[in-house]
């Protein structure tokens, strides 16, 4: 336990509310400010993308206790489901038996972390604007507009929060010797929606991740409880096959029924979801170092926003706690070291699943309707479940195990150059899992 102090949280999203409940239970006084109302108080729809938690993120929760809680409001998915253009559907099962991901709603999941952060004595403070902070003193500056008067709230240490346009890492910024970079990908987002069945059951299989690979654009859907499906499409906002293309409601009919023919049976709003919700953009942003002397840092996305292919946003966030939390156990009062320690350990594997995240993107979108893609996955399947000693496939690295993402992606890449050689073999679709090619697999391991 360390000697309780006054804490400010900026942001009152999920990484924001989960630190606040570990620095709680730390016996710290933890005040969360939000420039926004409270979530629990209005309707969260129109442009959210699901939820997945994976293993980094349950432990997080474990940690701390709030796995079963979190777990009742969640819906495990343990396959991809693709849906290609001529109406076929394949499946692609994540892991081996038992693996899932879980489908979270964002608005449900965030509204439960605040009355949980409340039950263990967290005190919220919704639409309060933080304009500044004066970083050597830990002082936040509110009021009602970025001009003043100003009201000054002088705290022990400030979090911030507050996501990928982060008002304390803009303070930050202005240090010397703080690198930053903000890259926008060209390709959009915007939300749809298929309802659930009038008995409240769903109109697709509710455990799988459902992906309409396109090339350049996608779209996904994830399940909710309440039997109804969010759904993303993904696509870029200039050019051929783009949200700027889709401008009125033929155009807009016509290019679904074209390229998503199976969705006119389940999405029956389409047009009113289309036009009423907004395109939403995507963001990279990465920044050094994370924290000033012992009296600020950053967390979550306003130290590392990253694009939300691999479903990792929420887990590496909720990673992030677990790291400062270990830190702090090992270097309890010394905040000067637990900073330190803390944006040395994160700050590689957030650059790394960055560059994953990236990467996904063309897998899930292009990737995942390519026979050889299939193969491919098939074969690290079965020799991962021969000889799981020498080989785990990449993604169970990254969602089903606690390896820093920084390896993950070592290995990953390492293993891709064998994988090429293996499916450079003749006839490897006929001889998948022969004997030859299990000798070839374990010679190229071992010569490299």
């Amino acid at each position: 336990m360390q000697t309780p102090q006054r804490i400010a949280i900026v942001g009152s999203g999920l990484v924001g509310t989960l630190l606040a409940i570990y620095l709680k239970k730390q016996g710290h006084t933890v005040h969360v400010y939000d420039r926004s109302a409270d979530i629990r108080t209005v309707e969260f729809s129109g442009r959210s993308i699901n939820l997945v938690m994976s293993d980094r993120g349950w432990k997080a929760l474990a940690d701390i206790g709030l796995d079963d809680a979190i777990k009742r409001i969640g819906i495990p998915v343990d396959k991809r489901a693709i849906h290609l253009k001529e109406g076929s559907l394949t499946y692609q099962k994540y892991g081996k038996e038992g693996e899932a991901i879980y489908s979270l709603s964002r608005g449900v999941l965030n509204r439960k972390m605040i009355d949980l952060a409340e039950a263990a004595g967290v005190e919220f403070f919704f639409e309060y604007r933080i304009w500044d902070v004066t970083l050597a003193t830990a002082t936040l500056h509110i009021g009602p507009s970025e001009n003043g008067p100003w009201t000054d709230l002088k705290y022990d240490k400030v979090f911030g929060a507050d996501g990928a346009f982060s008002r304390i890492r803009h303070r930050m910024q202005r240090q010397s010797m703080f690198d930053y970079s903000q890259e926008f990908m060209k390709i959009g987002y915007k939300e749809l929606h298929i309802p659930a069945n009038p008995d409240s059951s769903h109109k697709i299989d509710k455990n799988s991740l459902h992906i309409w690979p396109r090339g350049n654009f996608m779209l996904m859907a994830l399940a909710n409880l309440d039997g109804s499906f969010t759904c993303t499409l993904f696509m870029p906002f200039e050019g051929e096959n783009s949200f700027e293309q889709l401008n009125d409601e033929t155009t807009l009919v016509n290019f679904f029924a074209e390229y998503f023919p199976d969705t006119a049976a389940v999405i029956p709003d389409l047009v009113s979801d289309f036009f009423k919700n907004p395109t939403s953009y995507l963001a990279i942003m990465k920044c050094y170092p994370w924290t000033f002397e012992d009296k600020v840092a950053l967390i979550g996305d306003s130290a590392h926003a990253i694009v939300p292919f691999y479903g990792h946003g929420m887990n590496a966030g909720f990673e992030d706690i677990t790291v400062l939390n270990q830190m702090i156990e090992r270097y309890g009062n010394d905040w000067n070291a637990v900073f330190r320690a803390y944006e040395k350990s994160r700050k590689p594997n957030a650059d790394a699943i960055a560059e994953l995240s990236r990467r996904n993107f063309i897998e899930m979108s292009t990737k995942t309707a390519d026979t050889q893609f299939h193969l491919q996955k098939k074969i690290e399947k079965w020799f991962s479940e021969k000889h799981p000693d020498k080989w785990m496939p990449l993604y169970s690295r990254v969602t089903f195990s606690l390896q820093p993402y920084s390896e993950a992606l070592a290995i990953g890449d390492f293993q891709n150059t064998i994988m090429e050689q293996i499916m450079a073999i003749p006839d490897i679709a006929t001889k998948w899992n022969s004997p030859e090619v299990e000798a070839q697999l374990i010679a190229l391991l071992q010569k490299n």
